[in-house]
């Protein structure tokens, strides 16, 4: 039965989406790099005199120069190290929960995104194709069909033919339980995506009140309120706020684009059950 086994080949298909795509994401994720105290370099420089003796003069050279002297300007603000650059000033900490996040969300999006393209069909086609066959009397044909047809409007009707010797109540009830249970297939997952859609302002905020705390820690520790420190707090706080609202955003359009093809897959499989029920009330009506 195809249309059932491509339920189970879509688990294990997610589980494995999930994993690649959770270990492709992470790789890219900035790490963590405190940048240390700068180390100087001393380059003995020779320097002609003015009167034809050589002397020596000792030039200290900061290596954070001489790496950016052979950069490009606008490949030392590009966006991959601006990006990390924010990053580690968001205190990576509370920065990676936020990535975190991100990733698993994408995963849990890409993987339903996956199965919806793959269960849909052209439905009002495969009507047509029933019709015909319990127009010649071929109930056998017409289930094959729907075992041949993957997706859960296929399923349906399957489940439908199964039951086309019981009477028209019996196959209707049995048509929309099933029909309820293919539609809880299709929102799978959704619950850990807006799981992390409200976590990541969530984790956001959290870090706005740690920088906060840390920027009042700094206060006290220094006896004075000078702009640099309180600076320095706020910045955390707010880059870690930004991050947890753009992380959101993003899975928010994932969501509702996923939410879109349910719907549609869901008014398929139900305009689909009442064209099944119809052509089965004919194909009684002519034994």
């Amino acid at each position: 039965m195809s249309s059932l086994f491509f339920i189970d080949d879509m688990d294990m298909m997610k589980r494995l989406i999930i994993l690649l795509v959770t270990g492709f994401l992470m790789v890219g994720l900035p790490v963590n790099a405190q940048s240390g105290p700068a180390v100087q370099d001393t380059t003995v420089v020779a320097i002609p005199d003015s009167t034809a003796q050589d002397s020596t003069l000792t030039v200290t050279v900061d290596d954070e120069a001489l790496l950016g002297a052979g950069e490009d300007p606008d490949e030392k603000g590009g966006f991959h190290k601006q990006l990390k650059r924010k990053f580690v000033d968001g205190n990576a900490g509370f920065m990676s929960l936020v990535a975190l996040a991100l990733v698993l969300g994408l995963a849990f999006c890409i993987e339903r995104i996956l199965y919806l393209m793959m269960s849909e069909i052209k439905a009002k086609k495969l009507m047509e194709d029933i019709r015909q066959k319990l127009s010649a009397k071929d109930v056998e044909g017409a289930k094959e069909l729907c075992k041949k047809t993957r997706g859960p409007v296929a399923s349906v009707c399957y489940h439908g033919l199964l039951h086309i010797k019981q009477p028209m109540d019996a196959i209707e009830r049995a048509i929309t339980n099933y029909g309820g249970l293919q539609a809880a297939n299709l929102e799978k997952g959704c619950s850990w995506i807006k799981l992390f859609i409200a976590m990541a302002p969530s984790l956001g905020f959290l870090g706005t009140v740690i920088g906060m705390v840390m920027a009042f820690d700094q206060i006290q520790i220094e006896g004075d309120i000078s702009p640099k420190i309180v600076a320095s707090g706020m910045k955390v706080a707010l880059i870690t706020t930004i991050f947890g609202i753009v992380v959101a955003l993003i899975l928010q359009l994932f969501y509702s684009y996923i939410l879109s093809k349910i719907e549609k897959l869901t008014g398929d499989m139900e305009e689909s059950a009442i064209d099944l029920l119809d052509a089965i009330e004919q194909y009684k009506h002519q034994e």
